[in-house]
This record gives C-alpha cells, structure tokens and sequence, in this order.
C-alpha cells in the first residue's frame, strides 16, 4: 500500500512558498524550452519567425485542452483513454445540433445552445466513465479503454466514417480569429489552465484528487466520498475534452470521428514531461503546460527542417520510453543514498 502524501491546505499556502515551488519546478523546463528554440533557429532560418509563432498558438491549444483533460485523471490514480473521441463525439453534437438549427446561416442563439449542447454531452461521457470506474472498481485503463472503442464504434455508425463541414462564421472565429492580437484559441486555453489551477491548487475537490491518488484506501477511511469525487474527476475530464472538440471543429471548420488520435499519446506525454506521478497524487498545471510548448515547439522545429511525421511519432515515443527510464533509474539512485 502507498504512504500518504499529505498535502497542505491550498488557500494557507503563503505566496513566498507557491514562488519558490514555481521557481523550482519551471525553470528546468524553461531553460530546456529556451535551448530549443536557439537550436531550431540556428538549424533553420525559418523558426524564429512570426508565421511559426503564430501556427505554434493556434496548433498548441486543441493539444492543451485535451493535455488537461488527460492531468486530472492521472493525479487521481487513473487514466482517460477516451478524451480524443469524447472530443470528436461532443463535436459532433456541436454539429448537429448546428445543422438542424440552419447550418452557415444558424444564429448566434443556436450557436450558444450547439455549445451548451456539446459542453453537455462531454460531460455525460465522463460521468458515466467515472461512474463505471467509482461504482464497479474497474480499472480506469480497462474503463476508458471501453469507452474509446465505443464511441469510435458509435461515430462511425453514425457518420458512416464522414466529416460535417459548413458552420456558421461565429463558430470558425473561435478556432482562426484573434481577440486584440490574440489567437482566440490561445485565450480559451489560457482560461482552462486558470480554471484547472483554481480547482486542483485552491479548491477542497483538487485537495481531495490529490489525497485519492496518492491513497484511495485512507482517503475512504478518512470519511471522504471517494466515489463521489472520482465521478467528479471524469465529469470535469469529458467537459474539457468537449472544450477541445468545440475549439477543433471551430478550428478545421468541419468534425470527424477520426480526428485527433495521435493525440493521446502527446497527451501522456506531456503530463509525465511535466512532472505527474503516473501513479498519482502529484501534478501540477503549470509544468505540464510547459512540457507540452516544448513538445510543440520540437514538433513544429522538425516540421520545418522537413522530417518525416512518421519519424517525429516515433520521436515521441521514445522520448516517453527515455522519461520512464530516467525516472526508475533517478529512484534507483534515491533509494540507494537513503540506505
């Protein structure tokens, strides 16, 4: 059985201390951020420009929507493997629900309850996923496992394996438009990262995720409803993937069952890069968000030096097989002074 990691009360926590934690856990990732970007513009001259930056914002949040909906369910003990179709399932309820209300032409007032609509349907495929996995004890691997072929299976029944395109001129300003200079994209991801820090640093639910994951057992004992918030998690985790589809259907002007799958791995990816247990009870969202800048930047970095995209996948892979490593063998050690 894990020890428990007792963590402090968020909103005690002084501002000297979330500083020095900032500081801490950053600025590797930042220098390792900086060193790139100086690689990439000494490799090619075409890097450090505006057009790169500018594709880095509007390609980076679709990935970060879905990074977050991965991080809440890993520092609670589990695992989400469905957040790329639950995106792609709450898209197409956004599409739907557009094409019946007039398609291009549909009102703003559609459009606001296209959003509700596919925020809503987001959310119901993560409480039955939490509820499945808080009620019956599967396994959060073998439960969102489940639910990814389901809803692949049910998309593409649906839609016959095809795309709905033609949405109303709102909705595609949400995924190419800019607010004071700003990708709108970018400010929408800007906020779910606010929101997931609120919740998981300063809220009595993101003390609770943290207390589960680093020991469902004692949490249970402690008289908290275990149940209850993990269901919670998965909620929060399906309406940050319908986030994720609204803001890629906006983006790509169209919506597919298909779409996004090579996220997942990223995802993971991104969340380890940063630091989160993946047994649980340690994360935080700030060096997930900068892991996942450096794994946009080097795939924006290759892309422009003209690698293959099979090689940059494969380049992904490794580098996760490199984290794990590097994370036994940094235990190793740790163990092996404390004797």
């Amino acid at each position: 059985m894990k020890d428990v990691i007792v963590h402090p009360k968020p909103e005690r926590l002084s501002v000297q201390f979330w500083s020095q934690a900032l500081c801490r856990e950053n600025l590797t990732h930042l220098s390792i951020l900086a060193a790139l970007i100086l690689l990439f513009g000494m490799v090619t001259d075409r890097f450090l420009t505006g057009a790169t930056f500018t594709s880095i914002a509007y390609q980076l949040p679709e990935l970060g929507l879905l990074t977050l909906a991965m991080l809440i369910p890993l520092i609670s003990g589990g695992l989400n493997l469905s957040i790329t179709f639950s995106a792609n399932i709450s898209g197409l309820v956004l599409a739907w629900v557009l094409m019946w209300g007039g398609g291009e032409n549909a009102s703003v007032l559609m459009l606001c309850l296209a959003i509700v609509a596919a925020i809503a349907s987001g959310a119901i495929i993560g409480w039955l996923l939490g509820v499945v996995v808080a009620y019956t004890g599967a396994h959060p691997i073998l439960a969102s496992l489940a639910m990814m072929i389901f809803l692949r299976g049910l998309g593409e029944f649906i839609t016959r394996g095809g795309s709905i395109t033609g949405f109303p001129s709102e909705l595609v300003w949400l995924g190419q438009g800019e607010l004071l200079g700003v990708p709108v994209p970018l400010v929408i991801f800007a906020l779910c990262v606010g929101l997931w820090a609120l919740v998981l640093n300063r809220s009595r639910l993101g003390f609770t995720i943290y207390q589960i994951g680093s020991n469902l057992e004692a949490t249970r004992y402690s008289g908290i409803n275990t149940r209850r918030t993990l269901t919670l998690v998965y909620v929060l985790s399906g309406t940050m993937c319908a986030i994720a589809g609204i803001v890629m259907a906006s983006r790509f002007n169209s919506v597919r069952v298909g779409h996004g799958e090579a996220y997942l791995l990223i995802t993971v990816l991104a969340c380890f890069l940063g630091r989160v247990d993946p047994f649980g009870g340690f994360g935080r969202v700030m060096p997930v968000v900068l892991s996942l800048v450096i794994l946009q930047v080097i795939g924006s970095g290759l892309n422009l030096i003209g690698t293959n995209q099979h090689l940059a996948t494969a380049l992904w892979g490794g580098i996760l097989i490199l984290v794990m490593a590097v994370r036994f063998l940094w235990q190793r050690i740790t163990l092996f002074r404390a004797q």
